[in-house]
């Protein structure tokens, strides 16, 4: 399976929608663009909702996740986390240190603009910083999680070569949060957001929820530069594709919600102008998706594992223990399992699909161009994006079930993560 070619869509200087040579410069052109305006208005009403969680049918399903240790590498977050917020200035620690159930948890977003007012932007950040971040992340996920994030980074900076706009696209076009005190026991989580990446890391004891979790790129490999030979999410896309044209032919139809890509034969608004395909992303906390496509519960033994094989590339950033659980919590829900498709399953056709259950929801999508000037979807420009269902985002239900268990032996808690 090879990517398509990218350099044909390389802008010309005229038709770059680089817009200033700073984060800032460019940010400020870019939001005096009616499409940019649009998305943020959507976004700004759509934070001011009360936090529920993505469902089937508006009603979150009751019971789905519990307190339990998992093997998460506490005692590495935590230190490693302790130790960004020891060499901080107190401007910095400001910028970066908010309350474990602040709201700010869902003010991400995946644009390559500078628009907020926390958070430790990386670029800016003293070197020292930088490393100790890293190591954060380097103790939080599992090695082929932290190789895929610094993947992303990397090729967010070589878009950046291939735009000559390496001071708005680059490794360091990031902003990094730490919710709570850094602790071995008590709620604290993690956030690291900007330009096709997006980890959102809660613990809590031993135990990790990593979502939403976003990471994509507009040319998923380096051809050429210092980063030459770094390829991205070659294993969703086969997976995916291998898993479509396994499937018995009535499965198949079952699967498929759309035909077009570009959506012609999808209901009116379906097809995103920003998101395209894409219902979990950016400020999409409490959307309602039905589900769509095939019951994998009409699977045979063989699909079924492809499946699990599948969902595993999307758990694998986790480390060990908790991926593990992550992955049995979504084998007790295989029977309440959807798979959908949108566009062709051929060896070059620009696709989308969905697995959506209780307990996991993920996309992958292939995207037309933002920077490049492909008006259709190819096959270099990829979404994926990873949550957590009924509530339990940014662990938001394990927290509140943490309030709970606390109120009873009398200790308070101050939680806003409406």
């Amino acid at each position: 399976m090879s990517y398509a070619d990218y350099r044909p869509f390389v802008p010309t200087p005229e038709q770059s929608r680089i817009a200033g040579e700073t984060p800032e410069a460019h940010t400020a052109g870019r939001m005096a663009t009616k499409r940019a305006q649009t998305v943020f208005e959507e976004w700004r009403a759509l934070y001011d909702t009360p936090f529920l969680g993505i469902t089937a049918d508006g009603t979150v399903k009751e019971g789905l996740f519990t307190l339990k240790d998992s093997g998460a590498p506490v005692e590495r977050m935590a230190s490693t986390a302790s130790a960004v917020l020891d060499i901080l200035t107190p401007d910095e620690r400001k910028a970066c240190l908010h309350p474990v159930g602040s709201r700010l948890w869902r003010k991400w977003q995946n644009t390559e603009m500078f628009v907020e007012d926390y958070g430790l932007r990386l670029e800016h950040a003293r070197t020292a910083v930088r490393e100790r971040i890293l190591e954060v992340l380097r103790a939080s996920l599992s090695t082929t999680g932290y190789e895929s994030t610094l993947g992303v980074m990397k090729l967010n900076e070589f878009l950046g070569e291939v735009m000559n706009a390496r001071g708005v696209l680059n490794q360091w076009s990031f902003n990094f949060c730490i919710f709570g005190a850094p602790s071995t026991s008590e709620p604290w989580g993690w956030q690291l957001f900007g330009h096709h990446l997006v980890l959102n890391c809660f613990c809590l004891g031993g135990q990790m929820v990593l979502t939403p979790f976003f990471q994509g790129a507009e040319i998923v490999y380096a051809d050429k530069g210092p980063h030459k030979g770094l390829t991205l999410f070659r294993d969703h896309e086969r997976k995916g594709l291998e898993l479509m044209n396994s499937l018995p032919e009535k499965l198949q139809r079952r699967a498929v919600v759309g035909h077009s890509i570009m959506g012609e034969d999808l209901p009116e608004g379906r097809r995103h102008f920003a998101d395209y395909m894409h219902l979990g992303g950016a400020y999409q906390d409490n959307r309602i998706v039905p589900y769509e496509g095939v019951d994998t519960k009409l699977f045979g033994a063989g699909h079924r594992n492809r499946l699990l094989d599948l969902v595993a590339e999307y758990i694998r950033p986790l480390p060990q223990g908790p991926r593990q659980a992550k992955l049995e919590e979504f084998e007790r829900h295989l029977d309440d399992t959807h798979f959908c498709w949108i566009g062709g399953h051929g060896p070059e056709d620009a696709f989308y699909y969905r697995i959506q259950s209780p307990v996991v929801f993920v996309e992958f999508d292939h995207h037309p161009g933002l920077f490049l000037t492909n008006e259709v979807p190819l096959k270099f420009h990829i979404h994926t994006i990873v949550r957590t269902p009924n509530g339990n985002d940014y662990g938001i239900d394990l927290l509140r079930q943490h309030y709970r268990q606390s109120h009873k032996h009398g200790h308070g808690h101050s939680h806003d993560h409406g």
